[in-house]
Parts: C-alpha cells; structure tokens; sequence
C-alpha cells in the first residue's frame, strides 16, 4: 500500500497573506513486482528490473551479444563500488555516471531487490524505432556495479508508443503492438498473462466498458482499444486554432499487458495515454431576444464549455473589462445549463450611443448592436474573440419635415430634424452644402441641433426659373438630404415664390443700368455667356449656370433714348441667337424711365412668342445746389462751413448741377429761385431772385448769369447753370428784412436735340420779356435747396 499526503494553501492575494491549508491524502494498493515492469507516462518512460544474481541456466542466449561485450569493457575498467550506465546507440556508446545521469534529466535509483531507470522523452539518447508502423520512443541501456570479485550488469531497455492512434467514423482507435524491439529482444517463447484496460488509472470491467460502448480486442500481433468520441469517461475541452474557437474530446487512458517469457519471466507493461481528438471548430449560436417595447436589447451568446470565462468587450474600438462595462450601459449574464454548459447574455438599451441607428425607410429604423466579446480558456489561458452584430427594426423613425418662405431677395428653407438624418448631407443639385461652398454662392446655413436653416438668394445659380410673367418671376428651390455614406437619396424639399421684377434691373440715379437676364427651366441649352444686348459687343460681367448680369451706362450698347414732358426713357433687349447664325431665340426687353423726384418698381411681363418683355422701369434725377466763394467757381462752401456770413452788398454766387444721370442728351434750365426764412421751400414769407428762368425785374440789383465751360471739373456743361446776386436784395430801404436766409431753385430737364415747336424747353430769357405763363404746358420740376447764410449791415 503506497499512501501519499498533499498539503495545499490556497488565497487570495499573491503573497500568500492569510492562507488557508487543506491536506489530501490518496492511497494505492500494489500487488508483488514483476521482475520486470514497463511503465509508459505521458512525458517519462519507467524500467524496473529485478537485480538479484540469477542461476546459471544451460543454453541462456543473450539479447545483444555486442552490446554486453562493450558494457563488460566499460565495466572492467572502472573502480570498484560505482553505478554507471551506458546507453547503446548505432553511432556510439555513452557511458555515464549515475550524478551526471541524475544532471542530465535521467532518474536512477536502486533498492535491495531493483534497479529503477527513469528516462524523460526529451533525453538526448531517445531513438524513434518503427514497429508494424507504429513509432516507439526507446532506449537500449544497461546499468552496472563493479565490486571487487563481480560485476552485476542489469539490462534496462524500454520502449513507448508514441503516436498509435487513429480518427475514424468519431471513434478513436488505439493501437500497440505485442512483443515490440528491444523490449523483446533475446525471447525465443511468451504467453500472455493479463490484457486489461480502464480510464483515469481506473481499470474498468467487461460489463462497464460494454456500457461506455468501448472495445478491447487482443490478437496475436498488436492489442487495440475502440472509444467512441464523446463517450463517458472522457470530457470535451475549449480549444483554439488560428483565433477561431473550437473543442478537442480528451480522455486518459491506460493499457496494462502481462506476458510470461523464456528470458525474464513475467513482464508487466503500463501505458498511460492521454489522448486528445483533432481540432473542430463551433459555430456559436447568437440568439436576438431583443424587447423593443422597453427599448432593449438582448443577445445571447452560446454554447461554451465551462472552461470557458467572458473576461473584455471592444465597444467602438475601446476595450473594457466586464465589471467597466457597466459604465457604458452594457449589462452581462453568465447561464449555467444542466448539462455543465454554459452562455452569456448581453443588455444594452437602444439608446446606448454606441448602438448604430439607420434608417431603413418608411417608418422603421435599424439599430445595430457590434461588440467584440473576449473570453479566455481554463487552464490553458488561451484567448479567443467572438464578434457580435445583430440587427433590429423598429418602427420608431420620425423623418425630417420642412417649411419654406421667401421675403424681397431670398428663398428659405426650414428643416425640422428628426430623428433619422443625424448623418444625412444637404444638397442642392450637384453641390454639398459645406461652410466652404456656402460662403462661396453667399448662402446662409445654420443648424442649432433641432432646425437647420438654408437661405438662397433669388438670383442664384442653384435657382430654378420656372414661370415668366407680369406679376413677377416665379423661382424655386430645390434641396435633397443624402446619406452620408452611400450618397443616396433620402428626402427632398423644394420651395416656390414668386419675386417682384425689380429684382432683375436697377435703373441708377448715375444713368449705370444692371439687368440680370434668367434661364427658364426647358431651356437648359442655352448658354448663358453667350447673351448680348442689341449692341453685340456688350456682353455679361457676371455669368452663372442660369443667369447673365449686364452692367452698362445708358449712354451705350446700343440702348435708344425717348424723351416727352415728364420722363426720360432708355430701352434695350438682352439677346440670344443660336451659336452659329442669327436665329433669334430669346429676348428679354426692358425699360428705365427717369422722372423727376420719382421712382416706382421695375414691371415685367412674359411671353413664350416673342420671349419675355420687360416693362419700363423708373429712376429719380440727382440735383445739387451750391454756393461758391469766388466768381471763379472753383471753390464751393463745404458743409462744415455753413452757416456762411455775408454782407449787404457782397456778392453770392450759385451753382445748380444735374449729378445723375450723366447723359450728355439732357440739359437743365433753371426755372424759378427764391429765399426763405426757414429750410422749408414752401415756407413765407419768400424773396424771389430768378422768375421763369429770368432775374427778377423788381429787384433793383438783378441776376447776373454766367456761362459754363467745359473743364476737367464740368464734362457735361448743359448740366449746369450759375448765377449771382446781390445782398442788396434783401433789404428794404435801409431794412434788412431777415438776418438768416435759405435759397432754393426749381428746375427743368429738357432734351438737348431739337425740341418740338411750342417746347418749354426751347424758350430762353430776354430782359424785359417773360416766358409764357407755364400753365398752357404740363409743368416737370425737381427742387434744391442750399443755406443758411447769415446776413450783416456791414463789415467791420
């Protein structure tokens, strides 16, 4: 009876800090040695031999004749009372003493009655033999003691199989030749004596290896052991190839073989092999039980076997431990199934942030869980990964909704978010709505989380022109959200006004026209860098996808002049011809009129034949009145300067000057002016210094008219008239009737081509002769103003 005691401390902490101790005994009851016994571990093989002197025996034949030749020799020339073994190899023989044995890895030791020799399968004298195709790990050696009058010479060969085992139809098939070299070496007869078998070191019957379903067959040549994987006895193990998971069937089994033979007697030969099954990969089932009523998803993950722990989850990229988990909404749940097995669930609300929301049309949503589960294999502490994706839709979508306006200049757009378009991208045409491209075509985008807010300009080059007509232009907006990964369409929105004309031409008081022509939807051929107005030669400034912008003065591009007794009127066309000939395809007509102190919007009208036709726009006149210092005329009293100081008798000189438009077929006549007391022109009392364009007769000092010259200041000097009065005028006697005065002029603007007969405008002042009363005319005045001056007796 062999008893051995274990005793264990176990804690906690790496230190070892209150350890706990537990003591294990186990005992082994051993029938009488052999005189030879094989033992075959899973990393050692075992001889014990018999060492008592044998008698002498009639005809004995020795195993290897050369091998105790070469041992005699070593063993004659060592000392007495020394241990040696010498291991026989084809190439040489080592020889070496039991300490260097013992420093090489050997074991060796010796009682009364055996010599015992322990030989890792590592060991540099391991040979691989081959025995009916079977691979034997074996050693040839004999160990000796030298005493003075004998030397005792013990044979210790061993063999062990070392593959044997075959895979077929889910069975494993073990299988170990009898009588293998050199364990057999030198027998010429041998019998069996016992063939048994069991699991665990627990030899099993007939009647319980029939209830596992095992076959024991025992033939003349080899000995052969039938399990069926999967059989009790054995156990499944978690293992891992190429990161894939997977199990391998595992089972310890062992062969006990005793035969009888002429040259040792009884031999008892042990396997123990420890067997494991090729690698099979399993697919792990991933169950979704997701309860979308409470927003939550559930995954289960399984099945493992009980060597396996969830240890890490990847979540976007970050890797956590379990318990950290916690922290980013995800919750996990070891089960335990009867059968030993185990899985894992995973809870995580829909809401978590790393769940992946998309929309997957109508009203349904995709919520996307992917997280990398980590677990780790007892006791081996290999590592594997499952990934973990899993879909669900709910039907929770709420898409973006949109409401649109416009005001004088701009269309706009405003996007509720829903909760789908978190990563769509706003479009119009072709064009991203960036920061860049917006401040490139001067849109407006703002987005606060819940509205983005798009704001287009009328004229732009994303704009649809749709209808031409005399109550405006009819323009809309279209915008498209895509995904933002796979650019496709998600929603569109579009939005329609109609604009006020006078958004397309501005008639500037400086005579400068601009006139923005449009392209209709259906006409998208035409290019528009090709318009022209009725002189060809004046072409756009400014030209996009869908509009031509010309900047031009009155005075040119072929634009004709109409003249009556209350506007001017400047007219031309924007054009288009076919490329390559002169087919008129397009023409867009328009008018400014310039009426004194007046202008009203822009009037349009469409026609599909002939093209559109704008109607007459208006402008208004620039006039100024001035007061010079000096007959000179050169230098006008700046503004700073006023009130001006002047005496009785001292001279003021006017200036009155058509500033815009600058059209050198206009001329400006002076009509009335006058001096108040107040800066209203209507105001009395009032002194009249010029009536009809003539000095007034009454005073005593009167007008004096100067001509006006062209000069680098004057370009157009029909736009000007300069007179002066005397300070004379505004006394009576010696009486000054008003200390502080303000003047004003009313004015006239004529053509300066050759008027009709009976015109206003072609009557000139003759002292002594005033025009006609002005009544018999429709009268077409414009009015400035210019003071205070103050007025004193006299200079002192």
């Amino acid at each position: 009876m062999f008893i051995i005691t274990v005793e264990i401390k176990a804690s906690h902490a790496a230190d070892m800090k209150n350890a706990t101790t537990h003591m294990k005994s186990a005992s082994c009851s051993y029938g009488p040695w052999s005189a030879r016994e094989l033992v075959c571990e899973s990393n050692y093989m075992e001889v014990s031999v018999r060492r008592k002197v044998p008698q002498t025996v009639k005809d004995f034949i020795q195993d290897e004749p050369e091998d105790w030749n070469l041992a005699f020799l070593e063993a004659k020339g060592e000392e007495a009372s020394i241990w040696q073994i010498v291991f026989h190899q084809p190439e040489e023989k080592t020889a070496l003493l039991v300490s260097d044995a013992w420093s090489a890895g050997y074991g060796l030791n010796t009682t009364d009655t055996r010599v015992v020799l322990r030989i890792p399968y590592t060991a540099a004298q391991i040979q691989l033999v081959k025995d009916h195709g079977i691979t034997f790990s074996a050693v040839r050696s004999s160990i000796f003691y030298k005493q003075r009058w004998m030397i005792l010479m013990v044979d210790t060969a061993v063999a062990c199989p070392v593959d044997a085992v075959d895979y077929i139809n889910k069975t494993i098939i073990w299988t170990v030749p009898k009588y293998i070299q050199p364990v057999s070496a030198g027998e010429t007869s041998s019998k069996d004596v016992l063939v048994e078998a069991g699991v665990d070191l627990h030899k099993l019957s007939a009647k319980e290896m029939a209830s596992r379903k095992y076959v024991l067959l025992n033939d003349l040549h080899a000995i052969m052991m039938m399990i069926p994987i999967g059989a009790e006895g054995g156990y499944y193990k978690t293992s891992v190839r190429s990161g894939q998971h997977g199990t391998k069937y595992a089972i310890n089994l062992f062969l006990e073989h005793q035969w009888e033979d002429n040259k040792w007697g009884l031999t008892k030969y042990i396997i123990i092999k420890e067997i494991e099954t090729p690698f099979e990969q399993v697919e792990l089932v991933i169950t979704n039980n997701s309860n979308l009523s409470l927003r939550l998803m559930n995954v289960t993950v399984g099945t493992f076997l009980p060597d396996v722990k969830l240890v890490k989850l990847t979540i976007e990229g970050t890797t956590v431990a379990v318990p950290e988990a916690v922290q980013h909404g995800y919750l996990t749940y070891e089960i335990r199934y009867a059968n030993g097995s185990k899985a894992y669930i995973i809870q995580v609300p829909l809401d978590a942030p790393s769940i992946k929301k998309e929309y997957m049309g109508a009203d349904m949503r995709a919520y996307t869980l992917n997280v990398t589960l980590a677990f780790i294999i007892h006791p081996t502490s290999e590592t594997f990964t499952v990934p973990v994706i899993t879909v669900s839709a709910v039907k929770d979508a709420v898409l973006p909704s949109a409401r649109g306006f416009c005001d004088g200049r701009n269309l706009h757009l405003i996007i509720t978010h829903g909760n789908v378009d978190q990563n769509w991208l706003p479009f119009i045409s072709d064009t991203h709505l960036t920061p860049e491209s917006v401040k490139k075509y001067n849109y407006s985008l703002r987005d606060n989380g819940t509205h983005l807010a798009i704001s287009v300009p009328f004229l732009s080059s994303h704009m649809n022109y749709e209808d031409f007509h005399a109550s405006g232009l009819k323009a809309s907006l279209h915008l498209t959200l895509k995904d933002g990964i796979t650019l496709a369409n998600r929603r569109e929105f579009s939005v329609s006004c109609s604009f006020s004309p006078s958004q397309l031409i501005q008639c500037l008081p400086n005579g400068t026209v601009v006139i923005t022509a449009v392209k209709l939807v259906g006409a998208e051929d035409l290019d528009t860098s090709l318009f022209v107005l009725r002189d060809r030669q004046c072409k756009p400034s400014l030209v996009t996808e869908r509009t031509a912008t010309f900047k031009f003065n009155v005075n040119t591009c072929g634009t004709s002049r109409k003249f009556n007794s209350t506007t001017m009127t400047y007219e031309n066309d924007v054009l288009y011809f076919r490329p390559g000939s002169d087919m008129l395809v397009y023409r867009l007509r328009f008018v400014c009129w310039y009426a004194i102190k007046q202008a009203v919007d822009v009037q349009y009208e469409s026609k599909k034949n002939p093209p559109p036709n704008i109607k007459p726009g208006f402008g208004s006149l620039a006039l100024s009145l001035k007061l010079f210092k000096e007959k000179s005329y050169t230098e006008p009293y700046q503004e700073l300067e006023y009130p001006v100081v002047k005496y009785l008798r001292e001279a003021l000189y006017f200036e009155v000057e058509l500033l815009q438009p600058k059209d050198v077929r206009l001329e400006l006549n002076l009509d009335d002016c006058w001096a108040t007391n107040s800066q209203s022109q209507d105001s009395l009392p009032q002194w009249p210094m010029l009536i009809n364009g003539c000095e007034n007769s009454e005073d005593s000092y009167k007008a004096v008219f100067h001509k006006v010259n062209y000069s680098l200041r004057v370009k157009f000097p029909q736009h000007l008239k300069r007179f002066e009065v005397r300070m004379f005028t505004f006394v009576q006697g010696t009486t000054l009737l008003q200390e502080q005065l303000y003047f004003h002029c009313s004015v006239m603007i004529c053509s300066a081509m050759q008027q009709p007969s009976g015109s206003l405008c072609l009557r000139r002042c003759n002292p002594g002769k005033h025009r006609l009363d002005r009544s018999a005319e429709p009268h077409q005045h414009a009015k400035v103003s210019s003071g205070p001056v103050l007025i004193r007796k006299e200079n002192n």
